[in-house]
């Protein structure tokens, strides 16, 4: 753990990833609650329906986790890339000792980091909400309201396994592009094959999808038939321990 905690913070990828991550979250949700506040005055109380301020305020994440699943492939395809897997697993044979270990540093750091950037991006995103006004009334809320601490604290949560996700991919498939691939049309691309489905068939697999059920976490105003917010991100890590497992399966097979 100690020599994965070396390789993790001594490339210029994770800082560049964590700056991106940073700028994702706490920049975008400010630009998007600055936007909003200006044009809040414009509309009566009614524009106030289905608002959900949290969730505007941590809008960053949904680019957020781009950045941080493909950190998540790059700890360890990287190492695929240049060889240096031959070494780490030279020193230590265990095979799923060393992504178990990649795992627990990994998802350490990046729990810690987004944790600190969804409680940045929701206090600014609140404070300058709290200064809009829609026919008197401030659309801002504080971690005391309902489901908002838990969709701070959820946010983070939610891009851990979204890195993790990455990390499993990326023991799978040992290629960079390839895993990266796989990360987004994971993320993405099942929603969208969804639509080829029949409407009932669609819509009862709708929000099992990983990227639908996973935002309920860091969501205070669900939409009609989404899944509860703990339900949505247990149905998310199911896909990442699905992936984790599959990973440590694949890695003792074709290395040992």
């Amino acid at each position: 753990m100690r020599s994965e905690w070396t390789k993790l913070r001594s490339v210029r990828s994770t800082y560049w990833t964590a700056i991106a991550t940073a700028l994702l979250m706490v920049a975008l949700g400010t630009v998007i609650c600055l936007r909003f506040a200006q044009v809040a005055g414009n509309g009566g109380v009614g524009s106030l329906d289905g608002f959900d301020p949290t969730l505007t305020s941590l809008s960053g994440i949904y680019l957020a986790q781009l950045a941080v699943g493909a950190l998540g492939v790059l700890v360890i395809t990287s190492e695929y890339a240049t060889g240096m897997i031959r070494a780490t697993f030279c020193a230590v044979p265990q095979r799923r000792a060393v992504l178990a270990a990649k795992a627990v540093v990994f998802g350490g750091a990046t729990l810690l980091i987004t944790e600190i950037l969804s409680f940045a991006a929701f206090g600014i995103g609140q404070a300058i909400l709290g200064h809009a006004r829609v026919s008197g009334i401030r659309p801002s809320v504080s971690l005391g309201d309902p489901g908002a601490l838990r969709a701070v604290v959820g946010g983070g949560l939610y891009l851990t396994a979204v890195g993790l996700l990455g990390l499993g991919l990326g023991a799978m498939i040992r290629h960079s592009a390839g895993a990266l691939s796989a990360f987004f049309g994971l993320l993405f691309g099942a929603s969208v094959l969804t639509d080829l489905l029949p409407t009932n068939w669609r819509n009862d697999l709708l929000p099992y999808m990983p990227a639908n059920s996973g935002a309920q976490i860091f969501t205070t105003v669900p939409s009609h038939d989404a899944l509860t917010p703990w339900t949505g991100l247990g149905v998310f890590c199911l896909y990442t321990v699905a992936a984790l497992a599959l990973g440590f399966v694949l890695i003792h097979r074709r290395d040992a």
